[in-house]
């Protein structure tokens, strides 16, 4: 899935900074013409959103304050639902996981979906 979200980023004209915490060697052979980064805290600075695309436990344990501070603009897409929407909002972010509906600005909650 990840290849896929970055292939159509790209295609979209988006710079990608990536970081995984298990398959950077991995995505380094398939994928060349992005920027990588040893720690999602850096590869998060100055970024205009950051895209959760794969469900490792480091991206569980994220200092949000401090992914937030250095985004251009508090916004976190979450393909893999780790955080609740409600939580985010409260913490100040654009949250959209993959059940929000259309657009950043949606903050719906699991139930609220269905």
């Amino acid at each position: 899935m990840a290849r896929k979200v970055i292939t159509a980023l790209k295609d979209g004209g988006a710079r990608i900074n990536a970081y995984d915490p298990e398959g950077m060697d991995q995505a380094r052979a398939l994928l060349d013409d992005l920027t990588y980064f040893s720690d999602p805290y850096s590869c998060c600075e100055k970024a205009d959103a950051l895209a959760i695309v794969t469900e490792w436990d480091a991206f569980r344990a994220l200092d949000l304050d401090r992914v937030k501070s250095a985004l251009a603009a508090p916004i976190l897409i979450d393909l893999r639902n780790i955080y609740e929407p409600d939580e985010m909002a409260r913490r100040g972010f654009i949250y959209c996981g993959i059940y929000c509906g259309v657009g950043l600005g949606t903050n719906k909650s699991k139930s609220e979906s269905a």
